[in-house]
């Protein structure tokens, strides 16, 4: 056949233009909103295209395909529970020095970690 082994079995890359590799960036943008550079190019190597990732980040800049960010919501404060309110009984003072308003520090678990502390246990 005239042909060299190494030859024969090495697949010619076929570099696509970036018209095709945009439409292909915008295509998985659009069904994976999430997906940044790394999953898209992933996605494109599974598809078959190589592309670099310098160019796929420059290209998903230029043509403003930024994934959408996953905003967690942290509940901070349980207002609506069981437990007794307790009146705030430093609403009215106005501290005018040092050491004249105290706050005392509620939580047991705190507590029982001093304790361990205390007795030698981290």
């Amino acid at each position: 056949m005239g042909l060299s082994r190494s030859t024969f079995y090495d697949a010619t890359p076929s570099v696509p233009d970036a018209g095709e590799v945009l439409a292909r960036i915008s295509a998985i943008c659009d069904e994976f909103e999430c997906y940044g550079y790394r999953r898209v190019g992933a996605a494109l190597r599974h598809q078959g295209v190589v592309v670099n990732g310098k160019k796929l980040r420059r290209l998903m800049r230029e043509h403003d395909l930024h994934p959408k960010r996953r905003r967690r919501y942290v509940v901070t404060t349980d207002s609506d529970h069981a437990g007794p309110i307790f009146p705030d009984l430093a609403k009215d003072v106005a501290p005018d020095r040092p050491n004249q308003l105290w706050a005392e520090p509620t939580k047991v678990p705190c507590a029982q970690r001093m304790e361990s502390r205390r007795r030698g246990r981290t």
